[in-house]
């Protein structure tokens, strides 16, 4: 430690000042002479300046103590210290030259200090005052900094998020770190310097981490360009760089931040795309002061569709779910917020039509969003009467009822498991969609479907589990190393459903342009890297086999049905496939579940959906 952590008393302080002050007033008296006065000038001009040099202690003294400028601690000096200062000498300026003044007049005709030697003392103790305590800061700050082996940053971004990252990194004196540039996009700034630190394009970043021994890198940038970030975050990973991010300006306090809330990067922002611009007008249009009913409303989708819907101001939403615990907490949540919404919770459940036809009757809802559903296919490959209830019955009740209460739309949330089934959950949502799509043409709803991949952080998703397996140090389990899956965000997915809501004219399945399927295994050695682990030596991934049900890839469209495009580059429209099932066949399955005989219910499935053909399943002697 280069200074004592205890306070320096204050008396102290003051003296140091005051001393500080004749240092001032010498050097000033040094320029007015050029350092160049004899002996007998020197003589002459002491004679006058011994009757003066009292005063100015005396007067030095206590415009110190009535500004205070003694009180703030020395190694924290702020800009308001230094405000203090220059007031305080500058009254005392001041006041030496009216005592000057009524001197000359009164008593000798000689003034306190010559006006050029009052202007050199003030600037000269301004400067020796502050900048002492200024040097003090910095030696505490020196003195108090961790000496651990010093990390090694760039932050990615060099606009203003960057430069208060930087800020922010270099004022927290736990941290041991040394900026070793930015790195941007813009080709533009690439050989700029901000703030004393180099910046260089993004294409140096491989070059960089080699040569100037980069350990980490921190995303700085509140709005980037997804493909760019991904491939900076891809690289990191390669080179076994952490990687970290700054948290969105909404959450960051009076305009700043702190280093505790930079964190790691999750693999969410890693597949995760910028979100669909919608039309923001066709959507105020559609939706302000109508009255929407969600069902499965506490659910990843269904809230993520409130949360949406808040922003276009409809009537009133109404939140219908069966989950009492996630309902409550997710009611708080809005509360929170979006305190202007209008919402109404109801605990019900889809199977029970007299309930619903009520809750209709009450509410008159003008749209509806369908996405109450049983999602898990292992669970539904064990409990298929479960997932005809719920998914068929659930949604049939759901629909007959729009039907007969004259809703404006009905949208229904699909999977792309409903393509080619290979289980029992995803042909309980494909026959729910050949049911919605002959509604079509049965009255004035306009029924509209649509179909998505895996919700990045959904409930239940492979992502959350990956997270725990790491957290607990393994195994992470994979079930095939050749298995993929289609991903998308939350707002994404809600996004689409809302877009489908306004611009569906009724008979629609909508698909999303996903992109690129991912394999899950190179997904699971991703997030064990991003959590700073090396596979195969601090975390095993470990395969288990194919679950029953469960598909090596997934497909968004069969292919009977073709696509055509829309209003929006990435959501695609499939031309409505005409299907042999007939209503009665649909009715006919829902009258088994009496029997509780999950062969028979499957066995009804299969000749309902005749594509549906069991992987890695007991179902499989049906086929």
């Amino acid at each position: 430690m280069l200074l004592p952590k205890s306070n320096t008393p204050r008396w102290v302080i003051i003296l140091i000042d005051l001393f500080l002050s004749f240092i001032a007033l010498l050097f000033a008296y040094l320029i007015r002479f050029d350092l160049k006065a004899d002996k007998n000038l020197i003589q002459e001009e002491w004679q006058i300046l011994s009757k003066s040099i009292i005063i100015f202690a005396g007067i030095k003294l206590i415009i110190f103590y009535l500004f205070k400028i003694h009180k703030g601690l020395v190694r924290h000096t702020s800009t308001e210290d230094l405000r203090r200062i220059s007031l305080a000498l500058a009254t005392s300026s001041l006041i030496f030259a009216l005592l000057g003044i009524i001197r000359y007049l009164i008593v000798d005709e000689y003034y306190l200090f010559p006006t050029s030697v009052l202007i050199m003392e003030f600037l000269i103790s301004v400067f020796l005052l502050a900048g002492s305590r200024f040097a003090v800061k910095l030696i505490y700050l020196e003195s108090m900094k961790i000496k651990d082996p010093e990390e090694r940053v760039l932050i990615y971004g060099a606009g203003i998020s960057g430069l208060i990252t930087k800020r922010t990194i270099e004022k927290d004196l736990l941290n041991s770190v040394k900026i070793i540039g930015f790195i941007d996009d813009n080709k533009r700034l690439a050989g700029n310097r901000l703030e004393g630190v180099n910046i260089h394009h993004a294409n140096k970043l491989e070059k960089l981490i080699i040569e100037e021994g980069v350990n980490k890198v921190i995303l700085a940038i509140q709005d980037p360009n997804e493909e760019n970030r991904r491939r900076v975050v891809e690289l990191c990973i390669e080179k076994e760089v952490e990687v970290q991010k700054v948290p969105s300006t909404r959450s960051w306090i009076n305009g700043e931040f702190s280093t505790k809330q930079i964190s790691k990067i999750n693999i969410e922002d890693l597949l995760g795309r910028k979100p669909i611009v919608l039309d923001e007008n066709k959507m105020k249009e559609e939706f302000s002061e109508k009255v929407i009913m969600i069902s499965g409303a506490a659910g990843s989708i269904g809230s993520g569709i409130v949360r949406q819907l808040a922003n276009y101001n409809p009537s009133k939403v109404i939140l219908l779910d069966q989950a009492e615990s996630p309902t409550y907490d997710f009611q708080n949540i809005l509360r929170a917020e979006f305190p202007r919404l209008q919402f109404e919770i109801v605990i019900g459940d889809i199977r029970n039509r007299e309930r619903i036809s009520r809750i209709f009757d009450i509410y008159q809802p003008s749209y509806v969003f369908h996405a109450a559903a049983y999602k898990h296919v292992p669970l539904m490959e064990d409990n298929p009467s479960e997932s005809v209830l719920t998914n068929i019955k659930g949604t049939k009740n759901l629909v007959d009822i729009a039907l007969d209460k004259n809703v404006q739309k009905f949208v229904m949330i699909s999977t792309d498991k409903a393509v080619n089934p290979t289980n029992v959950m995803g042909a309980s949502k494909r026959i729910a969609e050949i049911y919605a799509q002959y509604s079509n043409a049965k009255g004035n709803t306009k029924f509209i479907t649509t179909r998505f991949g895996n919700v990045l952080g959904s409930n239940g998703s492979v992502i959350p589990l990956f997270e725990r397996q790491i957290e607990q140090g393994g195994p992470v389990t994979v079930t095939d190393e050749n298995v993929t899956r289609f991903f998308m965000t939350i707002p994404e997915a809600c996004q689409l459903v809302l877009d489908a809501g306004a611009m569906g004219e009724g008979g629609e399945i909508f698909v999303f342009d996903m992109g690129e399927s991912v394999k899950i295994i190179d997904l699971a050695k991703k997030m064990i890297r991003l959590s700073g682990l090396e596979v195969g030596k601090d975390i095993e991934i470990k395969l288990t086999g194919l679950r029953p049900g469960e598909k090596l890839y997934e497909e968004l469209l069969s292919k009977d049905e073709n696509t055509l495009p829309t209003h929006h580059p990435k959501i695609l429209k499939a031309k409505e496939r005409i299907s042999e099932t007939s209503l009665e066949e649909i009715e006919s399955l829902i009258n088994l579940l009496e029997s509780q005989d999950n062969i028979e219910i499957v066995k009804k499935m299969k000749e309902i959906i005749p594509e549906f053909k069991s992987n890695n399943s007991t179902y499989e002697k049906l086929d």
